[in-house]
């Protein structure tokens, strides 16, 4: 194998896991959607239904967020797009040592945490409603008009930096020309730099929409009572959810997907139509081939008919022999959790079982015991013998009453010397008793001398 195969192993090896992690969830999500299953999950499978599409259509709650969602994304565009293309066009204006500034202070909004800017909005917006004495129903505690100031104050940014990117590359000369011609400031701008900014003005648009859209931290605090999308998501994440979320991601996807490819197919016609425009301009062919309206185009008329078709197989499919399907899977779930049940039970009973027999074989070693085996003995005449020595009682098995040997002899009232003592312990065995000897003796009624 030569290094230019590994290199091609190891690339092809990269953009597959890139892609697999990049698409990976959305796939698993969206065949979670075509699970009978209550929970998102892929596995185990049951049955093909498409019944959680009509769970999400049933769902008004989801629904007014999304149409919410909608009105609010609009507003942005609305709001944001202007306020980005003034600030891009004011950057272009301002001198060239003020600009690092001016561009710090308007894009710092973008680096603001979305709860910071939340808050702020509504106490800001609070705080005029109370200098005007407006009341709650006023446009100052609206949540709608809340949640699209609060959104377009970080969004605006990210729309002037679109309007920038395009601004680099327009040449002020055409504009100075059109001045220089007569138009008015309002006219070059119309008919000069307006078109020259509108695949920027698409862009920001699209980015501002989505962009508020997707948009949770700022969205949570200036809605106020009025529920969006991803309001509506986080609640039902904490409460639990179920597949008709995964269902809403696939129409999302399917549509990005749809739009996506009947762009693509616009633009290649333009790009097609600018082409023979330039070859007609060159001379090298006389006049520009008709092209057929959009709408009939074999491109998209076949991502039309793709579509439906497979709108239609996956209905067919999700419809047919579900309910049966359904029956046999709840049967096997019966079947499985009688089984767990039986099992349970077995190993209750066996525990059940080995606890008893344990407590019977405690019971009766219980009832062998009578509570005096520490005493036995202890009344034998033999504790009045002194004490056996140690090779004795190496050879004789212990009684328990070894510290009893003797105590009982008379000659623990006889005086021993100490001298004596140590000896006989020393020479013989100790009886256990030495700490008494003379404790009787009538020298103990003497006064002590010194020494």
């Amino acid at each position: 194998m030569t290094s230019d195969r590994v290199r091609q192993f190891f690339v092809l090896f990269f953009v597959l896991g890139f892609f697999l992690y990049l698409f990976g969830p959305l796939i698993i999500m969206g065949l979670t959607a075509f699970n009978s299953s209550a929970f998102p999950r892929v596995t185990p499978w049951e049955c093909f239904t498409v019944e959680w599409f009509d769970v999400l259509a049933n769902d008004s709650r989801l629904l007014e967020g999304l149409k919410n969602s909608f009105l609010i994304g609009f507003g942005v565009v609305l709001f944001a797009v202007p306020l980005g293309l003034a600030g891009a066009l004011m950057l272009t204006q301002v001198k060239q040592r003020v600009r690092p500034w001016y561009y710090t202070i308007v894009i710092s909004p973008i680096l603001v945490p979305g709860v910071v800017l939340g808050i702020s909005t509504l106490l800001f917006w609070d705080r005029i409603g109370v200098m005007f004495g407006a009341s709650r129903d006023s446009i100052f505690y609206n949540g709608f008009f809340l949640t699209i100031i609060g959104q377009s104050t970080f969004i605006a940014a990210y729309t002037m930096l679109v309007f920038i990117s395009r601004l680099q590359r327009f040449d002020s000369a055409q504009e100075e020309a059109a001045l220089d011609l007569g138009a008015t400031h309002v006219q070059a701008f119309r008919k000069i730099l307006l078109p020259f900014l509108k695949p920027a003005i698409a862009s920001a648009a699209v980015l501002a929409f989505l962009a508020s859209f997707e948009n949770y931290n700022t969205t949570v605090f200036t809605s106020i009572s009025t529920s969006t999308l991803t309001t509506v998501l986080a609640s039902k994440v904490r409460y639990g959810i179920d597949p008709s979320i995964s269902a809403l991601a696939v129409v999302i996807v399917v549509l990005t997907v749809f739009g996506a490819a009947i762009h693509e197919v616009l633009k290649r016609r333009e790009q097609a139509e600018a082409e023979q425009a330039g070859m007609v301009a060159a001379g090298l062919i006389k006049e520009k081939k008709v092209q057929t309206k959009w709408f009939i185009d074999p491109a998209i008329i076949c991502i039309l008919l793709v579509f439906i078709a497979g709108l239609g197989t996956a209905f067919f499919a999700g419809t047919v022999g579900v309910g049966e399907c359904k029956v046999l899977v709840k049967e096997q779930k019966q079947a499985e959790t009688a089984k767990r049940i039986q099992a349970l039970q077995e190993r209750t009973a066996a525990k059940k079982a080995a606890a008893a027999e344990e407590a019977e074989t405690q019971k009766q070693e219980k009832a062998n015991r009578t509570g005096t085996e520490n005493f036995n003995s202890i009344f034998d005449g033999d504790n009045l013998l002194p004490q056996a020595s140690e090779s004795d009682s190496a050879t004789q098995p212990r009684t328990g009453t070894e510290n009893f040997n003797g105590i009982f002899n008379g000659g623990n009232l006889q005086p021993g010397s100490e001298v004596e003592n140590n000896e006989k312990s020393e020479d013989g065995a100790r009886t256990g008793t030495e700490n008494f000897n003379g404790i009787f003796s009538s020298g103990n009624l003497s006064p002590s001398t010194t020494e």
